[in-house]
């Protein structure tokens, strides 16, 4: 009897990398074309220029380095992509350029291209640009497209929902701090905050390119979860621990007087939970590993929205994360079988 000896994988799967690349980048379009939308043109050519700069850094890179030019496997047009739905919608059109090259070249080439990244490259792109210019990454633009056509504003700077948030939780935790005039201004706001889910889930507020609608990314995320592209237990782990310890300690009279919904409809958490901590590459293969990776993005998150200096945490709670991956999976790998 003859047998066929041959190397794993013995069973395969007809998607490949360039069908997981498209089918995440067309769950995405709908998210982009309402923050055109809601934003004007503007978001349209941060989009682009994202994109281009990612897809000629990449191609420039692989040819310095004679490497195979792997452009139309999607990946560096993902990066570009993601990368534009990070940044507000007033930046210089320059500022997308130098995110997109430095997320591809020191993010991705430098480490020997896609598959040997330790960090998510768009995450890179956006903390370098957050470091370098951060003027220009907190201007956020506050006014409808409608609006904007009717007076020929260019751009209304404006607090995003998470930097009201934070503002006017320091005022009532410390109230003795502050005028009677100032922690009833602040009651008020919080009032409104914690009563605008409709706005903060459909998208009409202030915010990054890619996170004001929460419904269009968790429209998207749910085909790529039917499609089994992505898994449902970094997600679910990272934004259930969002809402724990939102609720625990994100209130402003004590314990469990938290606003769990706020969270997790505001800022990039569905945009990061779903898109950019399941990147597959950067992120743990074993099932306690992601759960635990989800759980540690939720930690890192809650700590920098309540105490740290940024009214927003997902970029860089994925990112520190995203360095705890191999640890991850050597400690939570599973058993061999007979063992």
């Amino acid at each position: 009897m003859n047998f066929n000896i041959s190397a794993s994988p013995h069973l395969r799967d007809d998607l490949s990398i360039s069908k997981i690349m498209y089918a995440v980048i067309l769950t995405l379009i709908p998210a982009g074309a309402w923050s055109v939308y809601i934003f004007g043109l503007k978001a349209l050519w941060l989009i682009l220029i994202a994109i281009l700069s990612a897809i000629a850094t990449e191609w420039i890179c692989q040819k310095l380095m004679r490497r195979p030019i792997t452009l139309y496997d999607g990946s560096a047009i993902l990066t570009g992509l993601l990368l534009a739905y990070n940044l507000p919608p007033c930046v210089p059109l320059w500022i997308p350029a130098v995110g997109a090259f430095v997320g591809i070249f020191i993010g991705k080439q430098i480490f020997g291209g896609l598959g040997y990244n330790p960090m998510n490259p768009a995450l890179i792109g956006r903390a370098f640009l957050m470091a370098s210019w951060p003027v220009h990454m907190t201007v956020f633009k506050t006014i409808p497209n409608g609006e904007q056509s009717l007076s020929g504003i260019d751009c209304i700077t404006g607090a995003t929902p998470l930097t009201v948030f934070k503002e006017m939780r320091e005022i009532l935790i410390n109230r003795a701090d502050f005028l009677p005039e100032q922690v009833t201004q602040a009651n008020e706001t919080m009032f409104q905050l914690n009563r605008s889910y409709w706005k903060l889930f459909f998208g009409n507020t202030g915010g990054c390119i890619g996170e004001v609608s929460a419904f269009l990314i968790l429209l998207g995320a749910s085909y790529l979860l039917y499609r089994r592209i992505i898994g449902w237990k970094i997600p679910l782990s990272y934004i259930g621990t969002v809402a724990i310890l939102t609720t625990l300690f994100g209130g402003t009279n004590g314990l469990f007087t938290g606003n769990a919904l706020f969270h997790i409809l505001s800022g990039g958490l569905f945009l990061g939970a779903f898109y950019m901590a399941t990147d597959m590459v950067t992120t743990p293969v074993t099932f306690y590993g992601r759960l635990l990776f989800g759980f540690g993005c939720g930690v890192l998150t809650v700590i920098i929205r309540l105490w740290g200096g940024y009214p927003e945490g997902v970029s860089y709670s994925i990112l520190l994360m995203n360095l705890t991956t191999p640890l991850l999976d050597r400690y939570t790998k599973p058993k061999v079988f007979g063992s």
